[in-house]
Parts: structure tokens; sequence; C-alpha cells
């Protein structure tokens, strides 16, 4: 994404499901550091491309710390996204 498709990097919707279950729901001004530093601070070290991902962290809702607590398993499917942005998937799989 360029800087003129996002009217607000520090005000956008985050969320995660599990199995079709909201289990996240944030959004980027929560942030402990906010959008542009982290991107600043990266570019210290390499070159952005497109279509990199930087990972920041979590909203509330971590199955850790949830009681009881709760772990993704073979077959869960876990989808998502950045309001804007885009999204994903992942199917859990067993380690062979």
């Amino acid at each position: 994404m360029t800087r003129d498709e996002v009217a607000d990097p520090q005000n956008l919707g985050m969320w995660l499901d599990v199995n079709g279950k909201r289990m996240q729901d944030g959004s980027t001004n929560t942030m402990v550091y906010g959008v542009a530093h982290v991107v600043s601070y990266l570019s210290q070290f390499f070159t952005l491309q497109p279509g990199d991902i930087i990972s920041t962290g979590t909203p509330p809702g971590v199955g850790m710390g949830m009681k009881p607590q709760q772990f993704l398993k073979a077959g869960d499917v876990v989808e998502l996204g950045i309001e804007g942005l885009g999204s994903q998937r992942q199917d859990v799989i067993a380690d062979s």
C-alpha cells in the first residue's frame, strides 16, 4: 500500500477469528509505538518492499491469557485482517 491509499494508518480496525468466532478485536490506535515510528525504525535496517508484513504485536484476546487457557489445534482455521489493508487465512495442521 502507498501512503495515499490509507487515510489514517493510526486508526485502522484489526481482528482475528478462530473457527469463525471473533477472538480479537482492536485498532492500530492502541499500539505502543505508532505506525510511522515503526516504519521509520525498521527502515534504518532494511528497505521495506511491496508486500512486506510488519508484525507489531496483538490486541487483547490472546488464548493463553484466558481462563481456561485456549490454544490452537489441528483443524482450526485462523482468519485475520486490518481494515482497508486486507486479510489472510491459515489452516492449522498437525506437526508430522
